[in-house]
């Protein structure tokens, strides 16, 4: 059973049954799981499966199937979170194309509050992340100001959503 609630522009929230959780929850686990044995799990046919993996990716529940990457194991040890604050907001678009082309960005969020945008870098160490910041980050027209918090230790970091948290 599928019922989806929209919003925003076409933007559509859905709820998923308890078998689509359970998919999404093995595939979160081990997303080269085969059909058969989550077939075999769900007490459907490897086609029935299929099927409904094809279309909770059609409707964007599942965007895609990705490695996870250990960053110290590339060589990028240290993590760091970046507060970016724009002196207005016509310096977003520069400011989103350099952010966007950057290796070193995992992750850019649009705030409300203070600041305007917080980011999850990678980067070597120290010196490679001064670099970023002094010579990438705050050469971009409108960069107002940066506060920069290194990442110590990490209790909990998900590669993805959780399916236990949809309701």
């Amino acid at each position: 059973m599928y019922l989806c609630y929209f919003y925003f522009e076409s933007k559509a929230t859905c709820m998923i049954d308890e078998q689509d959780r359970t998919i999404l929850a093995r595939l979160t686990e081990d997303a080269r799981v085969s059909w058969a044995e989550l077939a075999q799990e769900l007490g459907l046919s490897a086609p029935a499966v299929a099927e409904r993996v094809k279309r909770l990716k059609q409707r964007g529940v599942i965007r895609g199937f990705h490695a996870v990457l250990d960053p110290p194991s590339l060589g990028l040890g240290l993590t760091a979170f970046i507060s970016v604050t724009l002196a207005h907001p016509r310096d977003r678009a520069e400011f989103l194309k350099t952010v966007r082309k950057r290796g070193e960005v995992k992750e850019a969020h649009h705030l409300a509050g203070e600041d305007d945008y917080l980011l999850k870098v990678h980067c070597r160490d120290t010196a490679h992340l001064e670099h970023f910041l002094t010579l990438v980050l705050k050469s971009v027209k409108g960069v107002q100001r940066t506060r920069t918090s290194i990442v110590l230790g990490t209790a909990k970091e998900l590669p993805t959503v959780t399916p236990g948290a949809v309701y």
